[in-house]
Formats: structure tokens, C-alpha cells, sequence
């Protein structure tokens, strides 16, 4: 992969990888729609994706720096005890959500990665993000809490709900979202939940797939352009966090509908395109 390739591939991973409609299935149709010639069976893409979401969740904690040190204090018992109890409890529940994704990535890595090369089965997951976005639109629940008041078993149906994104064309950040509206919470504080949640997950997969990269002759075709490809995504994921929370905060009665019609139109025609071999 060429640098110019790896710097499309930030822009498009720090604009999908946040926003609510798969960054995995971008990466799989996008360079398949363009004839771009990329291996994305071969052994480096998988840890070179996963270089780009490290830039990713850098760039979340980065933004998200003020929640990250509340918590802290909450732990370290410097701020007010009730204080110091809400944030406890958050990061309690952050931990807890990220314990379904923990196990089923471990179970489900391996059969599903056929999947990851495999462009038409994207698109049409992509589809199924369409109606997944719609469904928790309808589905929501009237917001009464904010994201400290969840329960720990409202965190574990949030956490499972993430595991959808192990199909690539389901965004994470959007059955996340999805999976906080159901538990009665709004979009704003679910998106901050999700992005949350997502910075500690990423981190772990960053830690089991960067030295693959940095192994053997990987460490002189890839590195280099996954570095630089890694800092531009998380330069294009801080933006799109804060174009987000700003989104979500001031549309919350639709907020997903959008994104859900991008997903169907997208999926669609990228399907028809794989479908007729155009």
C-alpha cells in the first residue's frame, strides 16, 4: 500500500469510524468500488485498519480528556463524594459494556474473517445498518437518565449491542447509540457513552494487531505509511467528534434517520455494483 492510498484510507476511517455507518464497511467496499489495488486478505491489512483506529481512539481521549479525568478523580477520591460516586459508577459500567465485545471478539474473530474481504457481504450489512438505526429510532425510550444513572445490566445490553459490529457494515458507534436508546437515554449522552466505551476497546485491539505490523518485512512496507496514515485519522476523528456531539445534542428527535438513509442507499447501490460485476 502507497502513502497516498493509506492517507485516503485515514480520511476515510476518521470520518466513518465515529459517525454511524460503519468505518469496517467503508474500508471493504470503498477500495473495492475503486479498483484500488489493495490485498485486503492479506496479512497486514487487518493490523494496518487497526494502526488507523488507534489514531482514532487517540484522538477520543484526546476530546473526551475532561470525562477521562473526572473518572480519575472519582477513583483517586479527589472531587465531592457524590461526585466521586457518579464517576466510579461510570466507569464501572464502561468496563461492565465492554465485556460482551471482549468475549465474542475472541470467539467470533476468526470465523467471521471471511467476511472482512469480502465486498458484497459488506454492502448488504450496510443495508442492515440502514434498518438496525431505524429500528432504535422507533424502538427509543423516553430519555429520563443520564449515562451515570444506567444500570450495570443497561451497560451489558449497550455492550452487546456493539457486537453487532463484528459484521462488517454495522457500525459500532450506531448500534451502540441504538443500544442507549433503548435504555433511555438520548442520543447525545448514548454517543457519549459509545465513544467512551470504544476508546479502551480500541486501545485492546491496537495492542493485540500493531505488532504484527511492526514483524518482520510488514515493519518496512507498512509502518512508515501506517503511522502517518494513523495521526491524519485521528486529526479527522477529533473534527468529527465534535461535529457529533454537536449533532446529536441539537437533533435529537431524528438524529439517526439520516445516516440510516445514506446506509440504504449506499448499501444498495454498492450491492447492485458488486451484484452485476459494474
Amino acid at each position: 500500500m502507497d502513502t497516498l492510498h493509506a492517507l485516503l484510507f485515514a480520511v476515510l476511517q476518521g470520518a466513518t469510524e465515529l459517525f454511524p455507518v460503519s468505518s469496517l464497511g467503508h474500508a471493504v467496499i470503498v477500495p473495492a468500488l475503486l479498483h484500488w489495488p489493495i490485498d485486503q486478505a492479506a496479512p497486514g491489512f487487518l493490523p494496518f485498519l487497526v494502526m488507523l483506529h488507534l489514531g482514532t481512539a487517540t484522538a477520543l481521549l484526546l476530546y473526551f480528556r475532561a470525562d477521562w479525568l473526572a473518572m480519575l478523580s472519582g477513583v483517586l477520591g479527589r472531587g465531592v463524594a457524590a461526585e466521586n460516586a457518579a464517576q466510579r459508577g461510570l466507569l464501572a459500567r464502561l468496563i461492565v459494556a465492554t465485556i460482551p465485545a471482549v468475549i465474542i471478539g475472541f470467539t467470533l474473530k476468526k470465523p467471521l474473517a471471511h467476511l472482512f474481504a469480502n465486498p458484497l457481504a459488506s454492502a448488504l450489512f450496510l443495508i442492515g445498518n440502514a434498518g438496525l438505526l431505524w429500528i432504535g429510532e422507533a424502538l427509543r425510550r423516553t430519555a429520563t437518565r443520564r449515562a451515570e444513572q444506567l444500570s450495570y445490566f443497561d451497560a451489558l445490553i449497550i455492550g452487546a449491542f456493539q457486537c453487532l459490529a463484528f459484521l462488517p457494515g454495522i457500525s459500532r458507534s450506531g448500534a451502540t447509540i441504538v443500544g442507549g436508546l433503548t435504555r433511555g437515554i438520548d442520543h447525545e449522552a448514548a454517543a457519549r457513552f459509545t465513544f467512551l466505551m470504544g476508546t479502551p476497546v480500541i486501545f485492546a485491539a491496537a495492542a493485540l494487531e500493531v505488532p504484527k505490523l511492526v514483524h518482520g518485512h510488514l515493519l518496512h512496507a507498512l509502518f512508515g505509511p501506517a503511522l502517518l496514515a494513523a495521526v491524519a485519522a485521528g486529526i479527522v476523528a477529533y473534527a468529527s467528534s465534535a461535529f457529533l456531539m454537536r449533532y446529536f445534542r441539537k437533533h435529537d428527535d431524528w438524529a439517526l434517520s439520516p445516516f440510516a438513509w445514506y446506509c440504504l442507499i449506499a448499501g444498495a447501490l454498492s450491492a447492485a455494483a458488486f451484484g452485476f460485476g459494474w
